[in-house]
């Protein structure tokens, strides 16, 4: 028994069945026992195999493969096709002429692998000329059919592709489909044949015409010189079917080229987006005593952006408005930032905790510029966006216990007694998710670029024309140590979403 596995890694196999034209865009499916020995006899005389082997051996391995019809696997395949206009070498009406060309061909898995067995056996010698045969095939078919092919050790032991003139499976009862295979015929049946040719077109007599004597020169005298003939010279000679050579007619299951549904592959669900960051450029950079106008400047520009790259429709996570009651912090945070410690504001982190939509994004990574009615004018650069993690070069993205005023805290609601700083602030954390804090305690000044700052060097204000109720004025630094550890940005307060409250953690500074 012999069993040999093919293998299309391009995941295409080109071949026309014998007798059809190209434009039928037909496959020859499975490929035909005279297509798979012709393709070996090439491979012996282009690969350098006639230095190893004696011919006849080869012969030999081709005849007793000659002998038997061989039975099919048939994978998973697909018919399909390309059509390109082919350049015929004249012109026509000025221009160069062209031909439709269709180029069919069976797709499948370049995994999956065609199995041809032949119950023959073979010597030792024949199949070990066989194995390296089918190491040195190239392709199978036309020559973008490349081919890896392989000799088994076991039989195929369920084929599904047989010769039969029964079009229905006698075990199972389903209709089959037929189709015309190219084979051999039988070396013993080769000799009688080729002596009735002979005689019947007087191919034996003395002298011949040229047309008879291209006939005599493609009939060798055995079967394995026969599928050695050129196919130029056989269509040369007129042969309508190649000499040795007759149509077998095999049964494929009709879903041969049923395509099979593959499973859809889940697309990767995306982490949405919460925080990008903006780098500034320009001299001077604005101060970070100027937090809140930066924020305000920083928030405009982004609403006016969203106008021009949405159509109007601005997103409410920039602006803050239209939100749920619910959202009272989920929407952005415009951060100043000092991330050199020269105390100025060179980077502005934009974290909304209920995540960034796409249009949020894309006006943010329009901003180009901002400018404020003093004359500031600063170049923008859209750095990134992403998750926290994504965005970790920013200084308010740390984690930690225990967290330190960057920029003046406000208390959100009217002091009271007993309903203090400390006391709102552990509000603030509940309200928040936040762990309520272990010690609250006020830090006189904060380092700006190598200088102490206190509370009143920040301007604290809204510019808003709205009269809002600002309960604090003055505002605090402060060192907020909590239980566990808090993952940043961390801003509380009122103006939390401006600039104004902004900690960063730290060590102990007191």
């Amino acid at each position: 028994m012999v069993a040999i596995a093919f293998r299309f890694p391009a995941g295409r196999y080109h071949a026309t069945p014998w007798g059809r034209h190209v434009n039928e865009a037909e496959v020859e499916w499975p490929p035909s026992p005279w297509r798979i020995l012709r393709a070996l006899l090439a491979t012996f005389h282009r690969k350098g195999w006639e230095e190893r082997y004696p011919v006849e051996q080869l012969d030999a391995l081709i005849e007793a493969l000659s002998h038997k019809l061989p039975t099919y696997r048939l994978p998973p395949a697909i018919r399909a096709h390309s059509r390109h206009y082919m350049p015929q070498g004249r012109l026509k009406g000025g221009r160069e002429d062209t031909s439709l060309i269709f180029d069919a061909f069976a797709r499948l898995s370049p995994e999956a692998e065609l199995i041809v067995d032949w119950s023959v056996s073979l010597t030792d010698e024949q199949r070990s000329l066989l194995d390296g045969l089918l190491g040195d095939l190239g392709f199978l078919g036309r020559a973008e059919s490349w081919v890896e092919a392989r000799l088994l050790d076991a039989p195929n032991e369920t084929p599904n592709c047989r010769p039969s003139a029964l079009a229905v499976d006698p075990e199972t009862g389903e209709a089959l489909e037929p189709v015309r295979l190219l084979a051999p015929i039988s070396p013993a049946e080769y000799g009688p044949w080729r002596s009735e040719v002979v005689t019947a077109h007087g191919l034996n007599a003395q002298r011949l015409k040229k047309p008879q004597q291209r006939i005599l020169d493609s009939l060798p005298e055995t079967l394995a010189g026969a599928l050695r003939v050129d196919t130029g010279d056989l269509q040369q000679a007129g042969w309508s079917l190649p000499p040795g050579a007759q149509y077998v007619t095999y049964q494929r299951p009709y879903a041969t080229f049923a395509p099979t549904p593959a499973a859809r592959r889940q697309r990767q669900r995306r982490t949405a987006a919460t925080t990008a960051r903006l780098a500034l450029a320009g001299k001077p950079l604005p101060r970070l005593v100027d937090a809140i106008r930066i924020s305000e400047i920083s928030r405009l520009a982004a609403i006016k952006k969203a106008e021009q790259v949405n159509a109007g429709h601005i997103p409410p996570v920039l602006s803050g408005h239209n939100l749920p009651a619910n959202n009272r912090h989920g929407h952005a945070f415009y951060l100043p930032e000092d991330a050199d410690g020269d105390g100025h504001i060179d980077h502005i982190l934009v974290h909304a905790p209920a995540g960034l939509s796409a249009e949020a994004i894309r006006a943010l990574d329009r901003i180009t510029r901002l400018w404020d009615r003093d004359g500031g004018d600063w170049q923008v650069l859209f750095e990134g966006a992403g998750t926290v993690a994504g965005v970790s070069d920013s200084i308010y993205l740390g984690r930690g216990h225990v967290w330190h005023s960057v920029t003046p805290y406000l208390h959100p609601w009217h002091a009271k007694k007993r309903f203090g700083i400390a006391e709102q602030l552990a509000r603030e954390c509940r309200e928040r998710g936040l762990p309520e804090p272990e010690d609250v305690s006020v830090v006189p000044r904060v380092n700006v670029g190598g200088m102490k700052y206190r509370p009143v060097h920040f301007h604290r204000f809204r510019s808003t024309r709205k009269r809002l109720p600002q309960p604090d004025t003055r505002g605090h630094f402060l060192q907020i140590t909590f239980p566990s550890t808090v993952e940043g940005p961390l801003a509380l307060g009122f103006g939390c979403h401006y600039g104004l409250g902004i900690f960063r953690a730290t060590e102990d500074q007191t």
